[in-house]
């Protein structure tokens, strides 16, 4: 049986050692870019390594799988297995920005059991258990009950031609807060239709589908954790009554994108 109360303290705690480290107020933090304009920086090491060491001491039978850490095949026979991206939107935290999270979940076989998202720089603590319900900051979540598409709410920094019939609202640069807002009715629809990694989604999913929210890939096809290349192609995080809608707008278009696209690397 996992201490609640300990992995609640260890993922505040990793909040805190990201908060030391961001660069506002006159603070500098090195970084530097893995290849393909994607930017790491000291913070995201930091909370990494503080993250394995406490979340393996409490749980030492689970196997891990992180954005910053060297991936091993040793996990792909762990049942449970630590799924964490130390610092989901890295770049909005290197300018200063809010949009980003710690995003904690352990997953057992190929399924989120818990979800912690820690966002300091708002002052969130999304949490999730599978079967239990999503909380934001203790209150429970109630997920978006939009039933039309045209109107729906999409975090989004500009709209194409073809999705002028939604409404744009903030966008966190961090994947798993804008997963966050469809939990919390702060938006109807999160869409991607691009390649994206089980670190940056296997928490906030979580808790988007204990919130009530509708959870597939793109396409409406379930998601899994732990596989042994762990990507996937498109996101669709939403109000249930309108997913049917969601993916017959964004699929033929998602369709053609994944033809034409190379995952990452």
């Amino acid at each position: 049986m996992i201490d609640y109360s300990r992995l609640d303290a260890i993922v505040r705690e990793a909040g805190l050692i990201a908060m030391n480290r961001w660069p506002v107020a006159g603070k500098s933090v090195k970084s530097w870019d893995k290849g393909d304009n994607d930017p790491v920086c000291e913070g995201d090491l930091e909370v990494d390594a503080f993250l394995r060491r406490e979340l393996t001491a409490l749980l030492p039978s689970a196997g891990w799988l992180s954005e910053e850490s060297v991936d091993e095949a040793a996990r792909l026979t762990d049942r449970l297995v630590w799924v964490v991206d130390p610092i989901d939107g890295t770049r909005d935290y290197l300018r200063g920005r809010t949009g980003w999270a710690v995003s904690v979940a352990l997953v057992s076989s190929g399924r989120s059991l818990i979800a912690c998202l820690e966002a300091p720089a708002r002052k969130e603590s999304w949490q999730a258990t599978a079967g239990r319900g999503a909380t934001l900051n203790g209150e429970r979540l109630v997920a978006s009950t939009r039933t039309e598409l045209p109107g729906a709410r999409i975090p989004a920094a500009d709209l194409a031609k073809a999705d002028r019939q939604l409404v744009q609202v903030e966008q966190p640069n961090g994947i798993a807060l804008r997963a966050a807002m469809v939990a919390s009715g702060q938006a109807d629809l999160l869409a991607t239709m691009r390649w994206g990694y089980e670190w940056d989604i296997a928490a906030a999913t979580l808790i988007a589908r204990e919130a009530g929210a509708a959870v597939s890939d793109i396409f409406g096809q379930p998601l899994g954790y732990n596989k042994r290349d762990p990507r996937s192609f498109g996101l669709l995080v939403c109000a249930p009554d309108i997913q049917q809608a969601a993916i017959e707008h964004f699929g033929p278009r998602a369709r053609d994108r994944l033809g034409s696209a190379k995952g990452p690397a």
